[in-house]
């Protein structure tokens, strides 16, 4: 078993970084972009067809629905991946930097949950309500048009900060706008994950304990959390780097909101990202998360494109109305998100441009969108064959993203001045 594990861990690491480079150098896409390519290059929809035998002996499916060793332990690597990845984001999300705009992002991000979600329900109404190859039969037809809803209003938080950062607008009144509406958009449809989570399970004891415990972890990390990693920050002297007492503590702080989440019957990357969010945005932030980034990136991150990959059956999607499906989605993610986020940016006075980096921007969806789909998938929300429609749909925003922002914003275009700081 530890053999094929290892073998597992080459050929995964490997292929990212191999579709990553080519990715950059030939495609102008990122790093993370490329990983989510890879994963689905590693299932079954490529790696299996071209040599079945030896993707199955690689990434063995489950037998009977007992999950093969070798596949526990990339399963577990993965969700600890997932979860300090969620962390750093909370990291990144400055609350103070979206309050200097919070009147524009506001407005932008209103509209990129209003139009999506709405849009989201209207496909699962008009194509999905009478099939019974797309959710589990349990759910019932207003959570799952909820979660339809939910998963349309998500954006690709990580990569619209990186895309800002590396334009050099980092702090014009544009990137503090983009980040702002895409980290209240995520917040948005993190909680409407929540209550499909919690209504999904039939129980209205179940479903108020989810909810009632998630909104008090919420406050108790906000204040109390927060506080005690304030004191934290005092006792560092960080000319000697952050000591191994401190950073283990922080970590299991971490760990512990993790796991609180999850047993209330949310889920473990609520409470890592609410830590990462509560955290004082200071040198022990900074300290902590220069120690876990590269580490979740580079090794344990690509664990959980791999798993993505192998719910990913493109060959599955067999029928033109399944491909009908697709369209649909993807014309409502790309109409909601990037048209309905410049409208409310021309709304907010931005100039065109702007206003048309900003929808560009919100439009990906990213890793944040795989995240949510295999929690829909593992609670029994959707199918594996909705997985993959919605998989599609998070592959061709994502890689639009980036492109398109750079022929919006231009060679040597300057970000035009606005005056409202709203």
């Amino acid at each position: 078993m530890m053999l094929r594990f290892m073998l597992q861990v080459l050929v995964v690491l490997t292929t990212c970084r191999l579709l990553g480079w080519l990715g950059q150098k030939f495609l102008g896409q990122s790093q993370v972009t490329m990983e989510m390519i890879a994963g689905v290059v590693l299932g079954p929809s490529v790696f299996g067809a071209l040599a079945p035998s030896t993707q199955q002996y690689l990434f063995p499916q489950s037998d009977g629905g007992t999950r093969h060793p070798s596949m526990t332990i990339l399963y577990v690597v993965a969700q600890i991946g997932l979860i300090l990845y969620m962390f750093v984001i909370g990291l990144e999300l400055d609350l103070g930097l979206i309050r200097s705009r919070s009147r524009a992002a506001l407005g932008v991000s209103l509209a990129g949950i209003i139009l999506p979600f709405v849009l989201g329900c209207a496909v699962y109404f008009l194509f999905l309500e009478n099939r019974t190859d797309m959710f589990g039969h349990q759910i019932q037809p207003s959570i799952a048009a909820i979660y339809v809803g939910a998963a349309m209003c998500i954006t690709a938080f990580p990569m619209l900060a990186r895309i800002i950062y590396e334009a050099g607008i980092s702090g014009t009144p544009l990137g503090t706008l983009a980040i702002g509406a895409g980290a209240s958009d995520d917040v948005a449809a993190w909680s409407l994950l929540a209550i499909v989570l919690a209504v999904s399970k039939g129980d209205v004891f179940i479903a108020a304990w989810a909810i009632g415990g998630g909104i008090l972890f919420v406050a108790v990390a906000l204040t109390l959390i927060r506080k005690l990693i304030a004191h934290l920050e005092t006792l560092e002297d960080y000319e000697k780097g952050i000591s191994q007492s401190t950073f283990g503590l922080v970590v299991l702080i971490l760990f512990a909101g993790a796991w609180f989440t999850d047993a209330i019957g949310v889920y473990a990357v609520f409470g890592a990202f609410t830590i990462g969010v509560a955290m004082p945005k200071g040198q022990l932030a900074k300290a902590v998360q220069t120690r876990i980034e590269p580490l979740a990136v580079n090794l344990f991150l690509p664990f959980f494109f791999v798993f993505s990959g192998l719910n990913t059956k493109i060959g599955a999607l067999t029928s033109g109305e399944h491909w009908l499906i697709v369209g649909a989605v993807l014309v409502a993610a790309i109409g909601g998100k990037l048209g309905g986020c410049y409208a409310a940016a021309r709304l907010c006075r931005e100039p065109h441009r702007q206003a048309l980096m900003i929808g560009v921007l919100m439009n990906s969806r990213g890793l944040m969108e795989l995240i949510i789909l295999n929690i829909g998938l593992q609670q029994g929300v959707i199918t594996q064959t909705f997985y993959t429609i919605m998989v599609v749909m998070a592959i061709v925003t994502t890689l639009m993203a980036t492109p398109l922002f750079r022929r919006v914003y231009g060679k040597g275009f300057a970000i035009e001045p606005t005056t409202n700081l709203a």
